[in-house]
């Protein structure tokens, strides 16, 4: 895959963090200084695989070069305030970058699999009306340091990052704070990092990006990345989803699935499926009839289905699917073909479930202070497409 457009390495002032070049970077930087090429998957591996963070350690690299290293370069990850251990073994860090906002990265294992929720941005600067983090407001995009630093903060926590250790972190998504395609270039780095033998070697169907559907930059995912596609859509027609996820109004449905879909059908694997990520909330997108409607809407498209009960938090007043609403919901998809799954939730009792991921944002939108505002005037929320 090709490597996004490169970015400057070094300032007079500031040392060039090595924990978010990719290699190709790493090649261009280390040429730059007139050393060989092979240096780049040396210090890959140092810092990725064995989770290095002083140059000294690099012990077959020469001496005289650990020194160069050192004057102009370090390796530093964000720092982790917080470490929450839930009951159901899910951990969630809360991190805390350049500016001081706070992001949450979750861990989640189940069985043999352990995956990691990744956030790339500061907030949310889309506005999706179930999900806590867009209420927090938005500050900035995450660098790729900032990014493939959770990976490397969750990894060395399992001990992952040490010669033998066992490998905890088997799937990454880009599901955590943010929307990813709106941090285009610093989101493909980091997960082309993820994936690389040379640094995490996570295998390429155990990486996905979730999108709320940022069309454009959709379009061009494929030039850069195989990695997997999830689509967070959450309703079957154009007119609720203006009201649940507002980028709807600008990149409709069915502008988003055809995109979704040359994206599935460019890459070399002709296997892989699209997964559709539908949140029930209690009497606005849990019917029969939008069930129904789901399954006609994507008839020619290869997906599989991940149903999320909605998770409450405080600035909403969307309730709960019932069990027996999202049972149904599940059978009626079932019987029209789907592969369709209930996402179990996991993490809630330290506020880690799908939906409820807010950090401590630094708002330059000062939306966050609108909301405060509302819902402590709000009435209960009006029952849409019932």
């Amino acid at each position: 895959m090709t490597d996004v457009a490169p970015q400057t390495l070094a300032t007079d002032t500031a040392k060039v963090n090595l924990l978010g070049l990719s290699e190709s970077k790493l090649v261009d930087f280390f040429e730059q200084m007139g050393e060989k090429r092979f240096r780049a998957a040396q210090v890959l591996k140092w810092i990725h695989q064995l989770g290095a963070d002083n140059f000294d350690e690099m012990s077959n690299i020469s001496k005289a070069l650990r020194e160069k290293l050192k004057a102009r370069c370090e390796i530093r990850p964000p720092q982790v305030l917080r470490q929450l251990d839930s009951t159901d073994g899910t951990r969630k860090f809360l991190i805390e970058v350049t500016g001081g906002s706070v992001v949450e990265t979750v861990y989640i294992p189940d069985g043999e699999r352990g995956t990691l929720c990744v956030s790339s941005q500061v907030g949310c600067s889309l506005d999706c009306s179930f999900c806590m983090t867009g209420k927090q407001g938005f500050n900035r995009d995450l660098t790729a340091a900032e990014i493939i630093g959770q990976v490397w903060i969750a990894a060395k926590s399992f001990g992952q990052l040490t010669a033998g250790g066992p490998r905890k972190v088997t799937n990454v998504v880009m599901m955590g704070m943010g929307e990813p395609l709106m941090n285009f270039d610093n989101v493909v780095d980091s997960m082309n990092l993820m994936m690389h033998d040379n640094a995490y070697g996570i295998s390429k169907r155990r990486v996905t990006l979730s999108t709320s559907g940022v069309v454009p930059q959709l379009d061009r995912l494929g030039e850069y990345t195989d990695a997997c596609l999830a689509i967070s859509l959450h309703a079957p027609n154009d007119e609720l989803r203006n009201e649940l996820v507002p980028i709807n109004k600008k990149y409709p449905i069915a502008m988003l699935l055809e995109s979704a879909q040359r994206y599935i059908e460019g890459l070399p694997d002709t296997h892989r499926k699209i997964t559709i990520e539908y949140t029930l909330i209690d009497h606005v997108n849990d019917r029969p009839e939008h069930a129904r409607e789901l399954a006609e809407l994507l008839r020619d498209v290869p997906v599989k289905i991940n149903l999320i009960p909605f998770n409450p938090f405080n600035l909403s007043n969307y309730k709960r699917v019932s069990n027996n609403a999202m049972r149904r919901f599940q059978d009626i998809l079932m019987q029209e073909g789907y592969i369709t799954t209930v996402r179990t939730t996991r993490g809630d009792d330290i506020d880690a479930a799908c939906g409820q991921l807010a950090g401590e944002v630094n708002d330059i939108t000062k939306r966050s202070q609108r909301y405060k505002a509302q819902f402590s005037q709000a009435e209960p929320v009006t029952i849409v497409n019932q």
